[in-house]
Formats: C-alpha cells, structure tokens, sequence
C-alpha cells in the first residue's frame, strides 16, 4: 500500500516533534528515559527558597525544587521537588533548607538515612528543617560587633550634645570673628605676597649681581681653603714648639739670675744701689726747684755774679 504525500508529511511532522521535545530535554540535562521521583516537604517559612533551586544528596547535586505553594490557610508551605539520581533513602530523611554561600542563595539538602525496610518512594512528603546557613552565622558574629557600635554611637551623640551646649550662640559668635579676622589676616598676607613679588622684580638685576658676587666669594674662598690646606702645618707647629722651647729657657735663666735681666732681677745689692741713686736724684731735683741760683746764673748786662748764700731750708 503506497502512502500519500499527506501521510507522509503528517509523520514527519510528528517525528520533528518528537525530536525537539527529546533534543529540548537533553539539553536541559534531563532525559526522558531517567528514572524522576517526586517529593514533598513542608515548612512554616522556606528562608528565600526559590523553585529551580538545587537539591543534594551530600552536596551532590541530585535534583531540583519544582515548585513551592501555599500547603493550608495559616500560610503553611509546600515545597515539590525532585530527584533525579538513584539513589536510596529511608522517609525517615531529613530535608533541610541551607545556605549554599553570600550569593548562591538557598538550597535544599537531604539528609539521607538508610532504612531498607522503610525506603522513600516518589510521592512521600518528608520532614524538613531550616539549617543556620553561612550568612546567619556571619551575622551572629555581627552581633557584638552591632552592640559595640550603638554604644559608640551613644558616646558620639552624648559628646555632640556637650559640643552643642559649648557652641552657644557667644562661642559662634566669637568663631565667625576669629574667622572672619583669619580671613582679613590672609588678605593682607596675600597683599604682603604681591608685594614681596613686586620688590623681587623691581630688584631681580640686584639680586642677581649679589648672586654673582656670592659666586665670587664662595670661589675665593675655596681658593683661600686650598692655600691653607697646602701649608705644611705639621712643620710650622715644629717650628712654634721650638720657639716656646727657647722662651721657656729664657724665662728660666732670668729666674736663676742670668744675664742682664737675670741679674737685674735677682741681684740684691745692685737693686740698693738703683733705690739709692733714686733718692738721690730725687734730693737733687728738689734742690734745684728749691734754689735754682745755686745751679743756673744769668745776667743780662754781663754783671758779676753775687755770692751764693744758702737759705736755711737748703737741703743738707
């Protein structure tokens, strides 16, 4: 029996069908020849649980969340899921909802146990838990981190309030002076500055003559310390250690008495003689100033002389 063109495209049509439903669930990772159970669970709050959500077996991804509904009128919750994997477990299995990271969100874990007798089968509800994920902890341990802040934030309002009540309206008062004054210091400061600017250049020529001539100095100068690094110090400090030698003899003979001021110094009886010879010569010149007649005779007209006589307070 020849078939129509009609019967045939009606099967292709039917087998292209086939096809992309087979192809569609291959991609999902889902064949339709695998072995899906179904399972329930309920909750009073599910944390965030969202349908699609991973379901594993010892982290081990073995199905997903299919759905999740109202259970009863007092907002209790049913969560529908399925797995995948063949893999035994008793109903007496705990599901839990847990934290799969900061980001990852919520999952769904069952905790098998193992009860041949007694084996889960697709349509059992289960029992489920709500597991203290990572990010409860983590916000456990912001606890006292929390308290620590609100006391500081206690402190920090108790300290601004004393700072309100210093701040009264005088102290305000007294800080739009004193920044008012600031900025009136730093008018005339930049005043000051445009001035020095000015001088700089009215005098740049000088400046940089003085510049010149300190060039000039500082060179002389470093020829000055070069010649004087050339002087042989070490014989010109000879040659003063053996001038102090010779005055050191000097000075010692003078105080035993040699030579001229030696002797001057030390010998008695010339020292007498010296003190003598000035009385003496003291007498004398009172006895010039006393009787000068005795010593000088001036005569204008060439006449004799008289006789010196000697007045009694002559000195004897």
């Amino acid at each position: 029996m020849a078939l129509t063109k009609e019967v045939k495209t009606g099967i292709l049509v039917i087998a292209g069908i086939l096809l992309f439903i087979f192809g569609y669930n291959f991609l999902k990772n889902s064949s339709l020849f695998d072995n899906i159970r179904t399972f329930y669970v309920k909750y009073d709050n599910v944390a965030g649980l969202a349908p699609s959500a991973p379901v594993t077996i010892n982290g081990l991804q073995v199905g997903k969340v299919e759905s999740i509904d109202f259970a009863n009128a007092q907002g209790g919750l049913l969560v529908t899921f399925s797995v995948k994997k063949d893999f035994s477990f008793s109903k007496k299995s705990m599901v839990e909802i847990y934290s799969s990271g900061f980001i990852g969100g919520n999952n769904l874990g069952i905790i098998p146990i193992n009860d041949p007798a007694n084996t889960a089968k697709s349509g059992d509800t289960l029992s489920g838990e709500i597991h203290a994920g990572l990010l409860d902890g983590i916000m456990d341990k912001f606890d006292p981190l929390e308290t620590s802040l609100m006391s500081t934030l206690s402190k920090l309002d108790t300290m601004l309030g004393g700072v309100n009540e210093v701040l009264n309206e005088d102290t305000r008062d007294n800080l739009r002076s004193s920044i008012a004054n600031l900025n009136a210091t730093m008018t005339s400061f930049n005043s000051a500055s445009r001035d020095m600017k000015n001088l700089l250049g009215d005098n740049k020529d000088k400046l940089s003559n003085t510049f010149e001539n300190l060039d000039v100095t500082s060179k002389n100068f470093a020829k000055l310390s070069d010649s004087l690094s050339q002087i042989e110090v070490g014989e010109m400090m000879r040659n003063m250690e053996g001038a102090i030698a010779k005055l050191n003899n000097i000075a010692d003979g003078i105080e035993n008495g040699e030579g001229s001021v030696g002797k001057l110094l030390k010998d008695e009886e010339l020292y007498n003689n010296l003190t003598g010879a000035s009385g003496q010569l003291e007498q004398l010149l009172q006895d010039m100033k006393l009787n000068p007649k005795r010593y000088v005779h001036f005569s204008l007209f060439g006449k004799r002389a008289k006789q010196y006589d000697p007045p009694k307070d002559t000195i004897q």
